[in-house]
């Protein structure tokens, strides 16, 4: 089955403006392994005059070498092809001088792999760019994977190459809405299940889009020790982060239901203050995220907040995968796959259809659908209650609640009216609000409470 390039349009549709001007351009392109950099740039170049060059973690000199290899080709050059000991600029230079009345695009994929063989080559490329680059008719691509050596090397205030850059692209996960384009005939549950795993990594994707049942392709693609996916966790986090054995002593014990900073310290029996930057490396790479209740006046200073795992299939493998790598090893899968079986719905897609359903409500929001515009959205809670979404708009005076439920059997009555209880717990202009009820169901809704929608203008059932 062959790769589909999915809900990259303004990606795309970003690249093909910057191609356009009149005059050179320098563009970031950067985010997680298998998140679909290189699909795009593919997309992006396929009927255009380019050349990718790929850099690899080898000695610089065989850098050169290979793009010294792959300009001779581009450009026919038969003296770059028989000659040896060229420097970066010598190379530059040739691309530069070819067909210079043609727009030309030149992709340098794992850019910072050459940063990480010698630090002094951001301030090279540089130099480069402002004296061969940078007033030619040529548009250059920086791709890379590691975020954390992409930010430093090419994105911060340290960065020799701050400043020259004309545009960036962070790339992120497929969201829900988009993730059916991937499959045919499969129903909406049986999607909200796959992204449970595979979340929106069009590489995780992919490997499980044959798969008929997800447990089949749990087994196949994750329990599998031959699989990519079985260690991609380490991979993932080996590549951009020193002490790795601190980072999943962490995620492990969020995935254990430890939310509160204090509770994790105790946990991992380290101080608070120790937890930190680990933490806020997590946020940066898109593994964790830190949540306040949405009513929260200054999110940042809040002594609310909980820290969540924000990766679908990170948290999947630290729930079922992790604690039992013993056995896998030992080829007794079965005994994980009853594991899984037997957890997979109640703690872990209940907790997915949460984040689906606040994605559907930006939807709704963006479609104008509830009659006024939600300006901020989230989770609330305190001491003795909490709700799944909360969303309002300080200047109208809307406020919506939301619960999510991810049950067997039709939800009832009894659910909305426990809803408006802890509703009167939220206190946000509580004399002049206006409220508003929405419950999302998997099973649908009892008659007396689709009724009861009926009557109510103020409660939406999905």
């Amino acid at each position: 089955m062959e790769n589909k390039f999915v809900n990259r349009e303004n990606e795309l549709e970003y690249l093909n403006n910057e191609y356009s001007r009149d005059q050179s351009s320098l563009v970031i392109i950067y985010g997680r392994r298998r998140i679909g950099k290189t699909s795009l740039i593919k997309k992006f170049i396929s009927n255009k005059s380019a050349l990718y060059f790929l850099a690899s973690e080898e000695l610089e000199r065989e850098n050169i070498n290979s793009l010294k290899t792959l300009i001779a080709d581009f450009t026919n050059n038969s003296l770059l092809r028989k000659g040896f000991d060229f420097s970066w600029d010598d190379l530059f230079t040739v691309f530069r001088d070819y067909k210079k009345e043609q727009k030309k695009i030149l992709i340098i994929d794992e850019f910072q792999y050459l940063g990480e063989i010698n630090p002094g080559f951001p301030s090279i490329f540089q130099r480069i760019w402002d004296e061969i680059l940078k007033n030619e008719n040529i548009m250059v691509i920086l791709c890379g994977s590691l975020i954390n050596m992409m930010e430093s090397q090419t994105l911060s205030y340290s960065s020799p190459l701050y400043g020259r850059r004309t545009g960036q692209i962070k790339m992120k996960q497929i969201s829900f809405i988009n993730y059916n384009e991937f499959f045919e005939n499969k129903t909406e549950e049986e999607l909200i299940k796959y992204y449970a795993v595979t979340g929106g990594v069009p590489k995780y994707i992919e490997a499980f889009r044959n798969e008929s049942d997800i447990f089949e392709a749990i087994e196949k693609n994750v329990l599998n020790k031959q699989s990519f996916l079985y260690e991609e966790p380490i991979f993932l986090l080996e590549k951009e982060v020193s002490e790795i054995g601190s980072y999943f002593s962490i995620i492990k014990t969020i995935s254990q239901g430890n939310h509160k900073l204090g509770n994790i310290s105790t946990a991992l029996g380290v101080s608070q203050s120790s937890l930190t930057k680990y933490l806020s490396t997590m946020i940066n790479l898109d593994l964790l995220e830190r949540q306040v209740p949405i009513t929260e006046n200054n999110p940042e200073k809040s002594k609310k907040g909980l820290y969540f795992i924000k990766d679908n299939f990170i948290e999947f493998w630290f729930k079922f995968i992790y604690p039992y790598r013993s056995y896998i090893e030992m080829d007794d899968t079965n005994y994980v796959m009853n594991k899984i079986m037997s957890n997979f719905i109640d703690n872990h897609v209940s907790f997915v259809f949460e984040k689906i359903c606040m994605e559907k409500m930006w939807q709704i929001n963006k479609d104008n659908k509830l009659g006024f515009k939600i300006m901020k959205l989230g989770r609330w809670w305190n001491n003795s209650a909490e709700i799944d979404i909360v969303g309002f708009n300080h200047k109208s005076q809307d406020i919506v609640f939301c619960e999510c439920k991810y049950l067997s059997k039709e939800v009832n009555v009894n659910v909305f009216y426990d809803l408006v209880e802890k509703a009167k717990q939220v206190d946000w202009n509580n004399k002049i609000r206006k409220e508003h009820y929405i419950i999302f169901s998997k099973s649908g809704f009892t008659d007396e409470l689709v009724e009861l929608s009926r009557k109510r203008i103020d409660l939406m059932l999905l």
